[in-house]
Order: C-alpha cells, then sequence, then structure tokens
C-alpha cells in the first residue's frame, strides 16, 4: 500500500460488501434505477396532467397512484437495507446493531408518517 492509499476499517475475519462500501441495493441498482426512471415519468405525466387542464379526480388517481409505486420503492430499499446493513452490523454484534436497529426503526417512523 502506497501512502496516498486510505486504509480501509479493520475486518477481522471474512471481509463482506458492506465492509467493502457496497450498499444493500446495489446488487439491484439497474432495476432501482428503472423503477425510479418508471416513477419519474408518472411525475412528469402530472405536470402534463396539470398542464392540460385535465379533470381533479383523475389528476388525483395518478398521484395515488405515483405515491404507492414511491411507496414501494421504499419498502424494497428498507428491506434491502435490513438483509444487509443491519444483518451484516449483528453479524459484528456490539454497538453497532443498536445503532443500525435504531436508524432502521427511524426510517420506518418516517415512511408511517407519509
Amino acid at each position: 500500500m502506497t501512502t496516498t492509499e486510505a486504509a480501509g476499517p479493520p475486518v477481522t475475519g471474512a471481509e463482506t460488501d458492506h465492509d467493502r462500501g457496497v450498499h444493500g441495493y446495489h446488487h439491484h441498482k439497474d432495476e432501482h434505477l428503472k423503477r425510479l426512471r418508471r416513477i419519474e415519468g408518472q411525475i412528469r405525466g402530472l405536470q402534463r396532467m396539470v398542464d392540460e387542464d385535465v379533470y381533479c379526480i383523475d389528476i388525483l388517481t395518478q398521484v395515488s397512484a405515483s405515491t404507492k409505486a414511491l411507496q414501494s420503492f421504499a419498502l424494497q430499499l428498507l428491506e434491502e437495507h435490513l438483509r444487509h446493513c443491519v444483518a451484516d452490523a449483528a453479524s459484528k454484534g456490539g454497538e453497532e446493531v443498536d445503532a443500525k436497529v435504531e436508524e432502521a426503526t427511524k426510517a420506518i417512523a418516517r415512511l408511517l408518517r407519509t
């Protein structure tokens, strides 16, 4: 290792994806981006509907569909976080697991408020 390279975190046992800075959604990144682009299209459709003076209820129906799509994406991301980040912390033990569980709990609370 040269002096310009940063040393990574100390690793005990086998190094995990999480140790290498790989997030839980990494393995499904292309699918997530495709899904987000589809949601982006729904939002642009909402803008078009307003611009074209579409009936209010029709716009609200599209808002509902867009909201459901975002909620579904959020739940998938949360599941991946639990399976990857929280599970990694749990396997290592210590205070990190408590921090990750608290972090996930707060994220769930934010999702429930929406």
